[in-house]
């Protein structure tokens, strides 16, 4: 039986040694992903992001134990993926935040995968997505992405998931700056945090208003989704049932507009995007040489070529070697 196969039967530690290999690049965990990838595209996948000091691993614990022991209906298995800062020196993932997920520990019915971003922009690893479509094929659903909380660029979120859930926390003055982030613009859900302590008020009114801008009174009524902003408390779950029925609006809402089909359209273009890059890349290396590519890399640094030019001139190189 193939690793894919172990996985599709349910088996816990195939999906952790697959899990290994795909962040590692392995050739062995890409055949595996060829062999699962027709078994993807039905997991919810719901992104978590927004500043440091949030609290966005309290709330993703707290939503993954809602989803584990839901009010009614049946409990349902759930995938963590916690994107963390990398180690200057190791490389590998700052485990920090994962330890307050302790509530977790021992589930069988959750799986949590804390991956290094290294040095990956936009809060995520780059293998992120393969190990999404790993608990895609592996049945479970919903899938939490959390990045990494590194403020600006964390809208890279929105191209990998369903639902994306902005959170946002009183005291830490971040309103001003995720709007010049663009964080807001692509926000499903915005999420005040910790909204037992003082200017929680403050922060949903400053959040409220700046959606208000976005979708003034005056405009026709559309089918469009409009953010609603949810308070939680999440040390105590306060708001965290709400907000798991905001979540499943949300998903019935893209299902029925047909924005489910259209985000998972613009998902899969990205990711192609990117390994065409990637690929196309690495092929350009192989075939100028590494010799030549740091020979441009060494002008560059004299500058006596712009990045431009070392570009133009390794292509150069390419199509005479093809000839």
């Amino acid at each position: 039986m193939s690793i894919a196969e172990s996985i599709l039967a349910g088996d816990t530690r195939s999906l952790a040694r697959l899990l290994t290999q795909v962040e590692n690049g392995l050739p062995e965990g890409r055949r595996s992903l060829d062999e699962l990838f027709p078994h993807t595209g039905r997991a919810h996948l719901i992104g978590v992001t927004g500043g440091t000091g949030t609290g966005k691993s309290s709330l993703v614990d707290r939503l993954a134990l809602h989803y584990r022991r839901p009010p009614s209906g049946e409990p349902r298995r759930v995938a963590v993926v916690a994107v963390d800062p990398s180690s200057p020196f190791t490389g590998g993932a700052v485990l920090g935040d994962r330890v307050r997920m302790g509530d977790l520990a021992g589930d069988p019915g959750v799986f949590i995968r804390s991956m290094a971003s290294r040095g990956s922009l936009g809060g995520l690893a780059q293998a992120t997505a393969a190990v999404v479509q790993v608990f895609d094929a592996a049945g479970f659903d919903p899938i939490l992405i959390e990045t990494v909380g590194a403020g600006q660029a964390e809208v890279e979120i929105a191209r990998l998931a369903h639902t994306t859930l902005v959170v946002e926390a009183p005291g830490l003055g971040d309103e001003v700056q995720a709007i010049k982030a663009g964080i807001l613009e692509i926000a499903d859900l915005l999420v005040v945090n910790k909204a037992d302590l003082p200017g929680a008020d403050k922060t949903t009114r400053a959040l409220k208003g700046m959606l208000g801008l976005a979708h003034p009174a005056g405009r026709k009524a559309s089918p469009a989704w409009i953010p609603p902003v949810l308070r939680t408390v999440a040390l105590d779950g306060t708001g965290v049932d709400e907000l798991a029925e905001s979540i499943d609006r949300h998903a019935a809402h893209l299902r029925a507009s047909g924005e489910w089909e259209r985000r998972e359209r613009l998902r899969l273009e990205a990711e192609l995007e990117t390994r065409l890059t990637a690929a196309l890349s690495e092929r350009l290396r192989a075939r100028v040489g590494e010799g030549h590519y740091r020979e441009a890399l060494e002008r560059m640094a004299r500058r006596e070529v712009s990045p431009a030019e070392a570009v133009e001139s390794l292509l150069e190189r390419e199509d005479a070697a093809s000839i």
